[in-house]
């Protein structure tokens, strides 16, 4: 039986999710994943703010990153990171929901471009995030078992 591609990123997300400690330490909650896409998120705690009483820059980048690792991983070939960048719009605040929507802009050879929207719960920009993939040898799951 052959799965379909949202049964292939699901299965692949699920594989990854049960490895991703550190999403999972930082509070991320994985709410949505298809071919190409991902959607995580998380609120804004005491410990993830800084010296200005806003959230760090570096949870805000996890947290896109996250939503990124889990969009070009949604087609069951293990793709890492190449380069990623940030834009830094407005700081997320303390008790804030801040979302992560990863959308596909291109998959080409084994190199692929994904953009991230980082949002807080009013739909506010938070930050733009750019990343590039590779993929590499592997697989999450073996689609013939």
């Amino acid at each position: 039986m052959q799965l379909s591609p949202q049964e292939i990123a699901e299965r692949s997300a699920s594989a990854m999710w049960a490895r991703d400690d550190a999403s999972k330490w930082l509070g991320c909650r994985l709410d949505a994943v298809g071919p190409g896409t991902a959607t995580l998120s998380m609120t804004v705690e005491p410990h993830h703010t800084n010296g200005h009483d806003i959230c760090h820059g570096g949870y805000v980048f996890t947290l896109a990153d996250s939503a990124f690792a889990f969009a070009c991983n949604s087609y069951n070939q293990v793709v890492v990171a190449q380069h990623n960048s940030i834009t830094f719009v407005a700081p997320g605040r303390l008790g804030d929901r801040l979302t992560a929507e990863a959308r596909e802009v291109a998959r080409f050879g084994r190199s692929g471009i994904y953009d991230v929207r980082v949002n807080d719960q009013e739909g506010r920009l938070i930050a733009e995030f750019r990343g590039n993939s590779r993929t590499i040898n592997g697989t999450h799951f073996e689609e013939n078992a």
